[in-house]
Order: C-alpha cells, then structure tokens, then sequence
C-alpha cells in the first residue's frame, strides 16, 4: 500500500517526472559508462600476477638486454621460470589496424601465462612451426583469421614485411584477459635480424621472470639488479602489477579527468533531482499541513518524501544500468584496439546504486525540511 501511494504521488506530474527520470537514466548510463572506461584503462594492472617479475635496462625500455643474462637468473634463488621476448611493433595492412605482437620464448612464456589457454593441438604445431604465431580469439575474430592463414606486419622497429602463419587461437581463462595479443617466435626474429642486422642479435627487450612464491618478489627483484649492478646493461626488476602501473601513471591526468567528470556528474543529477523534489513540495504544502492535522508527524511526511526521490531515482538508476550493457558493447566494438578488455563490472553497478541513493538522500533534504517546518494554517491557505 505504502509503495502503491508512493508510486502515484512520484508520478503525480508524470511530465516533469519523466523528464527527471529521463536525465537521471543519462546520467547513470554516462557514469557508469565512465567508471567501465576507468576500470578499463586498469585492466592490465589487475590481471597482473603477483608471481610474475619484468626485468628490463635501467635507462629505458627501449634499450635492450643481452640474452646471455637468462641463465644467470635463472640460478637465483627463489626462481621458478625465466622467458624473454621483444616488443615487434608490427603494422597490420594500415596503422589503425593496433594491437599488442610480441616475439616471446614460446615454450616458457606460455608456461608463465597460464591465463592463456591455446587448444592443445593448436599449441602443438604453434611450437612445431617457426613462423607459426598464436593470437587472441578477438583479434582474430576482427580480421577474420583462420588456422592456417598468413598474415603479413610491416617492420618498424625490424623493417620489412614479415609472414606469419596462425597456428593456435588463444582465450582468456575469464573476461579481464586481454585477448587481442598476438605471439610469434622470438628465434624466427633474432635469426633474421642477425642475418639483416647482426649488431642487433641476441638482444632482448623485456625478461618475465616467475617466482615460486608471491612474498618472495621484492627478494628476487633486488637480486636480478644487484647481479647486473655496474655492468654495461643495468636492470630494473619490478612486479608486472608495478610494470603495468608504470604505463598507467604516463596517463594519469587523463583518468584524473575522466574520473573527475563522473564525480560532476553525480552532482548533475542531484540538482536535477532537487529541483523535481522541490517543485513536488511546493505544489503540496496543502496536503502535508491536511496531514498534520489527521495527526500525522514530521517523519512521516519525511518518509512520504524520501519515498517520492528513491522512486525517481532508482527507476532511472535501473534503466540506466540495464543500458550500460548494450552501449559498452558497442562501445568496446568501436574501439577493439584501444580498449581490449572492456567489461562492466560489479563494482560500477554498486557505485551506480550508491550514487542513486545519495542523490535521493541529499536532493530530499530541503523540500523536507520545507514541509516539516510549514504551520498547519500557512499550508492550508494555500489550498485552492
């Protein structure tokens, strides 16, 4: 009975209430929206693994290391595995066509992404074909590759044209793997670079190196660098979570702004809120002061109210969110490349909720305490 009054008075004006529902469902689908594209943009840190380091020069990432340094950290204590690989930086037909392609150590990068899962098979002759490369299901769904396809990159950090043929199709064990990374076979590249580049062979870019135990990291990590300490090619050892982090700080502004902008939002809907709240309030003086004299109190006028704005509000907080799903879909269809792993999560749900709830709370202050405070025979002038 209580929601049933609650329902007829929310849509008493059911002009200005669609209105206000309708702005409150924008603004939560552009906050959610917003909050997915922060979530987003720290993808890569939360599926970082705490078991994994990365090794790389000391000065910058774009130096190289020399691949001799693996079997010496491969006896450090604590030490489970050690992989290397190259950032290729290859262009597929044109430049928009982005994404991640590394050459790896096939065999033990793999065995230190398990979040990677290739068919068997497909594994097999991946590891079986040296110019064989393994992708991620989406971007190979993008361009339309098949087992067996060619692919040709065009070199820039190598140049030239580079054939690769697919051999394997990997997924993520769940939906924050990145799945638009491509793999191909660090031999295939340093046997060409010697042959074309020889000053530039047997050199690595990045070490992932695995630690039998999380806690044993920092331990590792300072190990790795004092080993190399001194020496032509220092190195920086840090967690992959720290790694990633690195990438993320070169755009923090840009969260901060973006983070920013969902916090006015909220704000937005408040007044647009408020302001509906307000109206409604004014309009009804006459009944609340009708109420106080059936002997009605102020807490039930408040709860009559609040009541009204939780209505409003979380009707437009639910359609809100039931379109956050479809426009991130599309969203994230638009713009593979740039956010592979684009997924709206729990946590952006709850904060939609939360921010439904405090805006009804705070929005419903003033028109309550208008009422609260109104004399019997004030608002019973008003009538009529």
């Amino acid at each position: 009975m209580i929601l049933r009054i609650l329902f007829r008075n929310a849509f008493r004006n059911r002009l200005r209430a669609g209105l206000t529902i309708l702005g409150i469902t924008v603004a939560i689908l552009a906050f959610g929206l917003l909050r997915t594209v922060v979530a987003a943009w720290y993808a890569g840190v939360e599926a970082a693994s705490a078991a994994r380091l990365v090794t790389r020069n000391a000065v910058s990432l774009v130096f190289p290391l020399p691949l001799s340094y693996k079997e010496k950290i491969r006896q450090i204590p604590g030490v489970r595995g050690v992989s290397w690989g190259n950032w290729f930086g290859g262009i597929y037909i044109e430049e928009k066509n982005f994404f991640p392609n590394f050459a790896v150590d096939a065999r033990t990068y793999l065995d230190l992404y398990p979040e990677f899962i290739v068919p068997e098979d497909q594994l097999k002759a991946f590891l079986g074909d040296r110019k064989g490369f393994v992708a991620g299901r989406r971007i190979a769904a993008q361009f339309g590759w098949k087992l067996g396809d060619t692919v040709t990159l065009r070199g820039v950090i190598y140049p030239g044209n580079w054939d690769f043929v697919l051999r394997g199709i990997y997924r993520g064990k769940d939906k924050t793997i990145d799945e638009t990374q491509f793999f191909f076979h660090w031999d295939y590249l340093n046997e060409t670079v010697r042959r074309k580049f020889p000053g530039r062979a047997d050199q690595v870019g990045f070490y992932m190196i695995g630690v039998t135990h999380p806690d044993l990291a920092a331990e590792v990590s300072s190990a790795v660098d004092d080993m190399f300490r001194n020496s032509l090619a220092e190195t920086l050892t840090e967690t992959e979570k720290a790694f990633n982090l690195g990438f993320i700080s070169m755009t923090s502004t840009i969260v901060m702004a973006i983070q920013l902008v969902s916090i006015v939002i909220i704000f937005i809907i408040m007044a647009v809120v408020a302001n509906t709240m307000a109206m409604t309030t004014r309009e009804r003086i006459g009944d609340y002061a009708i109420l106080k004299t059936l002997g009605f109190g102020g807490r039930h006028i408040a709860a009559l109210i609040f009541g009204e704005a939780l209505v409003i509000t979380l009707t437009g907080c639910v359609l809100g969110m039931v379109l956050t799903f479809p426009v991130a879909r599309a969203f994230a269809d638009s713009l593979p490349n740039f956010f592979p792993v684009f997924n709206v999560s729990n946590e952006t749900l709850a904060l939609d909720v939360a921010a439904s709830l405090l805006v009804a709370c705070v929005a419903g202050i003033v028109p309550t305490r208008t009422a609260i405070r109104i004399r019997i025979a004030d608002g019973l002038r008003r009538i009529g």
